[in-house]
């Protein structure tokens, strides 16, 4: 019953109990969750190809606060959650983004850009926080060494920066992160921060401290981005200054600026429910549930008082949604919680 991502006439008039925009990891699990308490759903996502940012932006980036997983690879997360929906073989909609939706809870309609028109009895948004681009850096000629591939927003290969001179800018997690891991291939790798303090796990601090200490990596601090150095998109080296104005040139041959990812919910927020700062989309913490009657929201998209940006929050938010959402897909069917070990896959 799975659909084409992009290849092919696009499917209309799907009818579905959930349809669920994002497939993401929370998206992914979501529907997982749905199929768990037998509601069929369908996928829809603008990206060709499920994970979101895990798939798209860091495939090779690794994550430690996944239960049971002591460290797993983005990418290798998102096959695991791929392998564990297979049973349930839910349609996707991908390269497609919902364009409009109309009716009332327990009778939505959707209609994607490509004409797809989809039937549901409730809405789950898994969306993150929209479609997604990176903060670039104001500074002169950068087009040019992105065009080059000199200035880099995503790692989706760690091996095409073996013995490279790394410049990375930026003091939050994806910074700490990727200065550790790319250290081990790195021939070179600088972090540049304009404070002393980066806003990073308390591990990962640790990690870099460590890392630091033993001359693996360079601390570039406190120093902002200031001038890019070289020609014909090939990149020679990145200037940095100091509030004062002083400067300072690191022999560096790749950029990767981290200063976060600009969002936008795009046709979504005119569905007319209530939005809040930066696109995040207010819910009730017991359900999901958003102020529009039947349409969820989970993931980074979601916002409730305590709200963690967490993967695994994300997790458990859909496995709260999907049992919400029940009781609006079949509202005549009593559902009695039981664990997955007693119950086993429905079948």
């Amino acid at each position: 019953m799975a659909l084409d991502g992009g290849l092919g006439e696009p499917r209309t008039d799907l009818v579905v109990d959930v349809a669920i925009v994002g497939a993401g990891p929370a998206g992914l699990f979501a529907a997982f969750q749905c199929g768990m308490l037998r509601l069929r759903c369908v996928l829809i996502d603008a990206l060709g190809e499920t994970g979101g940012q895990c798939t798209a932006l860091y495939p090779e980036k690794p994550i430690y606060d996944i239960p049971a997983h002591p460290g797993i690879e983005a990418g290798a997360l998102i096959a695991q959650l791929e392998r564990q929906l297979a049973p349930f073989d839910v349609p996707r909609l991908l390269g497609r983004r919902v364009e409009a939706l109309s009716g009332r809870r327990g009778a939505f309609r959707l209609r994607t850009d490509r004409g797809d028109g989809v039937a549901a009895r409730a809405v789950l948004i898994a969306a993150g926080a929209g479609a997604f681009g990176p903060n670039r850096p104001p500074l002169d000629g950068l087009d040019a060494f992105e065009t080059g591939g000199a200035v880099q927003y995503f790692v989706r290969s760690r091996e095409a920066f073996r013995g490279r001179s790394v410049a990375i800018a930026g003091g939050g997690d994806s910074a700490v992160d990727w200065a550790l891991s790319l250290r081990e291939v790195a021939r070179r790798v600088w972090l540049v921060h304009r404070r002393p303090r980066f806003r990073a796990a308390p591990d990962s601090l640790a990690r870099l401290e460590a890392a630091a200490a033993r001359g693996e990596i360079e601390l570039v601090v406190p120093y902002q981005l200031h001038g890019l150095h070289g020609g014909n998109g090939i990149l020679s080296g990145v200037s940095v200054s100091t509030l004062d104005g002083a400067v300072r040139m690191l022999d560096a041959d790749r950029l990767l600026p981290f200063f976060g990812l600009s969002t936008d919910l795009g046709p979504i927020a005119t569905w007319g429910m209530q939005t809040g700062l930066h696109g995040l989309i207010p819910v009730t913490p017991s359900t999901l549930e958003t102020t529009l009657p039947g349409v969820f929201a989970i993931g980074d998209v979601a916002s409730y008082p305590g709200k963690l940006k967490l993967i695994l929050q994300g997790f458990s938010e859909a496995a709260m949604a999907a049992h919400a959402i029940h009781a609006v897909a079949r509202p005549d069917e009593a559902l009695r919680f039981e664990h997955s070990t007693s119950r086993g896959l429905p079948v």
